[in-house]
Order: structure tokens, then C-alpha cells, then sequence
């Protein structure tokens, strides 16, 4: 093993989490997942005087076990495995270690729950709460109607570059996990959002430049450090959406309209491999999950509304 193997754990994690980055162009909130899960595992190896140098897969399995008695769910067990067999398997590669003690150590899997989605009505009244008068309604329309569009993932629509939205485009270039890019179509409402935001948005960036400000690249500018309007603020956004709209604000997330994007698609007759492309899904087994969803809605409408169901709650 080389003297890299002697230095502080904290040095394995910063140096995998560096060539994740580079290498693998790994997302910013996959990286911070990581550097959580990796000094969680690191705090735990130091309470019993083990490094990364030194921990064998008996330990990696008795973490695993602490994990479970926290009450963590399986899917962040899983991603904390890993995390752990992805440093290791980097360490190994590096000459730092021999083996790899997490290779041979079987995940718990993940729970399979349904996501949860919005009907129709729900979403048109999102939007309309958007579209109510106000500073920043065109802002805020756009950002709704594009969501529900394209079924876009958060961090994907308010970091996309204002290059993507010019000239009245059909289709939308977005840039999703990992910089793979997909072609998004966009409906007719949502072209027009997205006209009308311009124009009061290259207005607003004028008189910024005036003032002698920098011109922004994202379609949805800000003034905080990361230069567009974060997924924290949006977040909020939606939620004050849904108390206007008198949708339970519970119900309502970013990444409820994504759901709601792609189960009322798929409820209207589109291709399950059209929606898997739509939303950017390395796999289809992940988009078939909407068809699990549909299934559960209409088998509530059935119990619901079909007159045996309820003459056989009655009895």
C-alpha cells in the first residue's frame, strides 16, 4: 500500500470525492450525499479506532447493522453501502488498499413505494395560483407551466441556461444526471410561459447591466452565489402555490409534478419508452412505476364509486 493508505480518513473521502467529480461528472447533490454518508461511516470507524486502512468487511457489516437500529430506511442503507464499496473500490484502484471489504456484503434493497402524484384538477389549480397577479407572475408561471411540461427534475429547471429558451423552441435541451442531455417537447402554454418571461426577464437583466452588474446565463436569474434561483426557493414557492390553490401543501413538491407529468401521460395513452426518455430514466424498470400508480388510482376509484364495492362496505 502506498503512504497514502496512513492519512487521515478525511483524505480518502475528499480525494474519491475529487475523481467522482472529474471523472464521472457526478451531480452536486450525488457528491454531497456521499460526503455525508462516507463521514457518518468514517465518525463511526473512529469511536472504534478503525481507519479505512484497516476496517475489514465485519465491520462494514456491523455499521451496516448500527444503521439498521438508527431506524434508517433501506434505501439510505443502500446508498450508504455505496458509498462505502465506491471509496473502496477507488482506494483500491489507487494502490491505498488490497481489497475491497464491501464488495462481497449483499445490500438490504429498497423499499418500493409508490411516489405520490397529483390529479388533473390539483395541477391546474397550481398553476392558476401561480398565474395570480403579483411581482413575479410571469416568473412564476413559467417556472410551473414548464415543470409540468416537461416533467423536468428541480435542480434541471432552475439551472437551465436562458440559451435553451430562445427563438421560440418546441423542444427543450435538458442537461439532467450526470450531463447527459435529453430533447423535452413543450406544449403550447408553456411556449408562451416561457415568451412572456422573457421578455420581462432580458428587461430586468438590461437595467442590471446598466447598473453595472453582470449578465446572468440562466433563464431564471438571482443574485445569490449560485446565479439562478435555487431549488430551496422554488421549494417554498410551490408550497405557497398549494395553500392558494387550497391543495394540501403535504401533497405538493417539485417532484410531485414530475410524477404528475408522467402518470397523466401515461393515463392519456403515451409509450412508457417515450416517458422513460422524457424523464431522463437510465432504465425503464424506473418508469414502469407509473404504471404501479395508475393501477393504485384505479382501483381507489373502483372501490370508491362502483356500486358493488360500496353495497359490499355496507354489508
Amino acid at each position: 500500500m502506498t503512504v497514502a493508505a496512513d492519512r487521515p480518513m478525511s483524505h480518502w473521502i475528499s480525494a474519491f470525492l475529487e475523481a467522482q467529480a472529474a471523472e464521472l461528472d457526478a451531480a452536486t447533490n450525488t457528491q454531497l450525499a456521499y460526503a455525508r454518508d462516507l463521514d457518518d461511516f468514517s465518525g463511526w470507524l473512529a469511536t472504534r479506532k478503525q481507519t479505512f486502512a484497516t476496517v475489514a468487511q465485519a465491520d462494514v457489516e456491523s455499521y451496516l447493522i448500527h444503521c439498521e437500529a438508527q431506524g434508517l430506511a433501506k434505501s439510505t442503507r443502500a446508498r450508504r453501502l455505496s458509498a462505502i464499496r465506491q471509496v473502496f473500490r477507488f482506494a483500491f484502484e489507487e494502490g491505498w488498499r488490497d481489497d475491497n471489504p464491501a464488495i462481497q456484503i449483499k445490500g438490504p434493497g429498497k423499499d418500493r413505494a409508490l411516489p405520490k402524484t397529483l390529479d388533473v384538477s390539483e395541477v391546474e389549480a397550481l398553476i392558476a395560483a401561480a398565474r395570480k397577479p403579483g411581482r413575479d407572475q410571469l416568473r412564476n408561471t413559467c417556472l410551473m407551466e414548464l415543470l409540468y411540461a416537461t416533467g423536468m427534475r428541480v435542480t434541471e429547471l432552475v439551472s437551465l441556461p436562458v440559451s435553451a429558451a430562445r427563438g421560440d423552441p418546441k423542444m427543450l435541451l435538458v442537461k439532467g444526471k450526470g450531463g447527459k442531455e435529453r430533447m423535452v417537447p413543450l406544449s403550447p402554454p408553456a411556449r408562451d410561459a416561457i415568451a412572456a418571461w422573457l421578455v420581462a426577464r432580458d428587461t430586468a437583466e438590461a437595467a442590471a447591466r446598466r447598473a453595472g452588474k453582470p449578465a446572468s446565463k440562466f433563464l431564471f436569474p438571482s443574485r445569490g452565489k449560485d446565479g439562478h434561483l435555487t431549488r430551496h426557493r422554488f421549494f417554498g414557492l410551490i408550497k405557497e402555490f398549494a395553500v392558494s390553490a387550497g391543495v394540501s401543501p403535504s401533497k405538493v413538491t417539485p417532484h410531485t409534478l414530475r410524477h404528475a407529468f408522467a402518470t397523466h401521460l401515461l393515463a392519456n395513452g403515451a409509450d412508457l419508452r417515450a416517458i422513460q426518455t422524457m424523464l431522463g430514466h437510465a432504465d425503464v424498470s424506473t418508469t414502469e412505476i407509473y404504471t404501479h400508480v395508475l393501477d393504485e388510482r384505479l382501483r381507489e376509484l373502483v372501490l370508491s364509486h362502483h356500486p358493488l364495492a360500496r353495497d359490499r362496505d355496507a354489508g
